[in-house]
């Protein structure tokens, strides 16, 4: 038995990315992972029972997380924005306003799609809304489907980007000469519906981003602000009701149990991968790479990025990053620049077939003429440009370090909800874990 010991390691993260391309659910995958290998790893004496003993005080810890409750608060934001309209309207009205230029309707889409990742950060929402309004529209203007899809499933993505600056570089890359000419049966919306538009989403994008930058709200008090501000203006226009209500709340509540039990369950698969010095491992196998800091960093993106095509945005956060950040601190690599990095990068696993969710969202709305081979063909193109704003952004750091001064010095918050256990760890819970 003795003789597994080094490559126990390797054998549990092994076994962790097989059970996950088993189908298992992942929190289940990673706690039952963390678990198995940890009874082992005591009968190894390579981890005392007392480190096992500690984890539900660590799983208290996440519930109690002020942090995470950004999560709850930017979905139900999305999901209010999505069932009452607004974000209908949104797409409707600049549809119109834009629809006279040389690929106007793409456009359209793009804007809102941005507009609409500055205010929720909920792909699916964003997806299923301009599937369902534009592409009709866009394939009645004369657009290539695939084309039509594209942009679509590449706009929609923008809510893993936004707010980081490089977003609306992304959002202006689109070839307008392959989109038809202008569509002139196209009205243009009145100066009231104009603003009747505009003015929700862009009165959230100042409650939430607005009064972060200015320093008045932390992140989860903008969410907060954000979510409590679209209740009130979907009140307002009289579009709250109670169904809508119940139904944004329980897909909240949903997706927010779905998030944490993964965090939970990364929690148990943590504890044990560094009790048996996995992280020693990691940092030994980074280490023989060739290049130092640009070697990490080419390695970390191709990985990231070829788990984009088997697993999604929420399971390579979980277990990934946790793994990868202490050493990116160790290289003394900037964190901000890091995380947008690693933003930028995680857009795409929701493009790349055969798993990507933003393709199964506009599939399960578009209309039966559109095939997978559509839709596969369209997104090539957004694919190519992400990887080349991944390498611009790496490239060129100052695009996003000029603005870490008007930033706190702490971990960003993306970062911040990828490895929370190490934020709210005590000294001596900390030194369990091993180094």
């Amino acid at each position: 038995m003795d003789m597994i010991i080094p490559y126990l390691p390797a054998m549990m993260f092994f076994s962790l990315v097989g059970l996950l391309l088993s189908g298992i659910p992942v929190a289940f995958a990673l706690a039952g992972c963390g678990l198995l290998f940890g009874f082992v790893a005591i009968e190894l004496n390579m981890m005392t029972p007392q480190l096992l003993a500690a984890l539900p005080e660590r799983i208290f810890g996440i519930m109690s997380n002020d942090t995470l409750l950004a999560i709850p608060f930017f979905t139900l934001m999305g999901l209010v924005l999505e069932r009452t309209g607004m974000a209908e309207d949104l797409l409707q009205t600049t549809a119109r306003l834009l629809g006279r230029l040389r690929g106007g309707l793409a456009y359209a889409v793009i804007v809102v799609g941005a507009l609409l990742a500055a205010t929720t950060g909920v792909v699916a929402a964003s997806v299923i809304s301009m599937t369902v309004i534009a592409l009709p529209i866009m394939l009645r203007a004369g657009y290539n489907k695939s084309l039509a899809t594209g942009v679509i499933a590449a706009s929609g993505t923008l809510a893993q980007i936004i707010p980081p600056s490089p977003n609306a570089k992304q959002a202006l890359q689109f070839p307008p000469h392959d989109a038809p000419h202008a569509t002139p049966w196209v009205d243009m919306p009145s100066l009231n519906e104009i603003c009747k538009a505009l003015l929700p989403p862009l009165v959230l994008i100042f409650l939430v981003l607005g009064t972060i930058y200015l320093g008045v709200a932390t992140p989860t008090e903008g969410g907060a602000m954000g979510a409590l501000g679209a209740l009130v203006l979907a009140a307002m226009q009289k579009r709250l009701n109670r169904n809508i209500l119940n139904h944004a709340l329980d897909q909240t509540v949903k997706l927010t149990s779905f998030v944490l039990m993964i965090l939970v369950g990364s929690t148990v698969f943590g504890l044990t991968f560094r009790a048996i010095e996995g992280d020693i491992w990691i940092e030994h196998w980074v280490a023989q790479l060739p290049g130092g800091e640009l070697g990490f960093l080419l390695a970390v993106n191709l990985l990231v990025f070829g788990l984009g095509f088997f697993i999604d945005f929420f399971e390579i956060v979980f277990i990934v990053v946790p793994l990868i950040v202490p050493i990116a601190m160790k290289l003394d690599i900037d964190m901000v620049w890091f995380g947008v990095l690693l933003a930028l990068n995680l857009q795409t696993s929701f493009l790349t077939p055969p798993f990507g969710f933003a393709l199964f969202y506009l599939k399960s709305v578009a209309p039966k003429a559109i095939t997978n081979a559509h839709i596969y063909k369209g997104i090539v193109p957004f694919i190519v440009l992400q990887i080349i704003t991944v390498a611009i952004v790496a490239a060129f750091p100052e695009l996003v370090r000029h603005e870490q001064e008007t930033q706190h010095e702490d971990t960003p918050l993306q970062l911040e909800l990828m490895v929370p256990h190490e934020k709210n760890s005590s000294s001596k819970q900390s030194s369990e874990w091993g180094s």
